[in-house]
């Protein structure tokens, strides 16, 4: 059995209806339940080392509100525990029903841990950062396309004109890969996924690399700047000429689950897939 949460680090999503007032009820439960040190923090408030001598994280919003956890989290080495108070909700796969009802036994010690890949993005010179779902390059000016030439391990992939590309993990390929048209990947997959979005080319189809490729991006489009999207949130912008590198991060990101946890099920219910046998009866 894993171990129990003894020091826990809620980030709250303010903005969401009632996430602050479910903050609190978990945050009793967790007290209730043993746990010896409680801090809250609003998402867009975090301060550095907002996370240190923590065991774990809940994160209370949307998938979003745990994207912009991620850094954090990962640098520290501890589980998010994500509770879905958003809109859809792949990350975050506790209901507020679920949390009130399975909280004390989760954080005793009734879950699963689930690694999850991380992209490593330096962009010029100065900028690296990493991302848990995607890393997006297109034109700083949303109206124009873009032409890119990407290489893996130093050797060339292909050119790109088109609206931009997206990297994806096998976490985010359900999210901008999978709406570009990418397929959707076992968030245990060792792979990168790379994605043109609106290629002038038909033939330009998602592509999937190995785990431990190196790729690197140019941008040839002269006299424009590169913008460089971190899931959807942190963003850089790159000049003419400074290479774009990506790679599979060192560092994980830990997901605790409930034990019973299977991403299929998760698809199902928020791809609202269907299809099931009719009852001829």
């Amino acid at each position: 059995m894993p171990p129990p949460f003894r020091k826990l680090a809620f980030v709250v999503n303010a903005e969401k209806s009632g996430a602050e007032e479910l903050a609190r009820e978990l945050m009793a439960i967790a007290r209730r339940a043993g746990v010896t040190r409680v801090k809250a923090g609003r998402e867009r408030d975090l301060p550095a080392g907002f996370f240190r001598g923590f065991d774990a994280c809940c994160v209370i919003g949307g998938d979003g509100t745990l994207l912009g956890a991620v850094r954090g989290a990962a640098r520290e080495d501890i589980p998010i525990i994500g509770v879905n108070q958003g809109s859809l909700g792949f990350l975050t796969t506790f209901s507020a029903e679920e949390a009130r009802a399975q909280f004390a036994a989760l954080i005793g010690g009734r879950y699963q841990i689930a690694r999850r890949s991380l992209l490593d993005c330096k962009a010029g010179r100065r900028h690296q950062d990493v991302a848990l779902n995607d890393v997006l390059i297109k034109n700083e000016v949303n109206s124009r396309l873009v032409r890119l030439e990407v290489f893996a391990d130093g050797k060339l992939v292909t050119d790109y004109y088109c609206d931009g590309v997206i990297f994806s993990t096998p976490t985010g390929s359900t999210a901008y890969n999978l709406a570009a048209g990418g397929p959707i990947i076992h968030p245990e997959a060792g792979v990168i996924a790379m994605t043109p979005i609106c290629p002038h080319t038909l033939s330009n189809r998602t592509i999937i690399f190995r785990d431990n490729v190196r790729l690197k991006v140019f941008n040839r489009s002269e006299g424009s700047r590169l913008l460089v999207a971190m899931d959807g949130q942190r963003n850089s912008v790159v000049t003419e000429g400074s290479p774009i590198e990506i790679s599979v991060s060192q560092r994980t990101l830990a997901l605790a689950l409930r034990r019973d946890y299977s991403p299929f099920e998760v698809m199902r219910a928020k791809l609202k897939w269907s299809g099931g046998f009719l009852d001829k009866k």
